[in-house]
């Protein structure tokens, strides 16, 4: 065998074990994470209802995120007007005096 025959079946062995590593490392993967579900109780037929209580989860912290903003702004609108009538009624008491 020619040196370059040698590093062509080399070349073509590498190959194969890096396509059955990227196999193996999916394989893996999907035990690893089925595994680490499976210890916290879900199961893989509970996939549907899991994704049902994110989304709900998800929609229940937007909708809190937007409260917090509306009470802010609330909260905002009330400080400034209290000021605004507060310097109104200092006009008023300067200048009815």
């Amino acid at each position: 065998m020619t040196s370059e025959e040698i590093k062509q079946v080399v070349a073509e062995v590498l190959a194969e074990q890096r396509v059955l590593a990227a196999d193996n490392i999916d394989e893996v993967v999907l035990k690893t994470i089925a595994t680490i579900l499976t210890s916290f109780g879900i199961e893989e037929e509970d996939r549907k209802e899991l994704q049902a209580d994110l989304r709900h989860l998800w929609r229940w912290r937007k909708s809190v995120e937007q409260t917090q903003t509306y009470a802010f702004k609330t909260l905002v609108t009330v400080i400034v007007c209290g000021l605004l009538g507060a310097f109104w009624l200092g006009i008023k008491a300067t200048l009815g005096k």
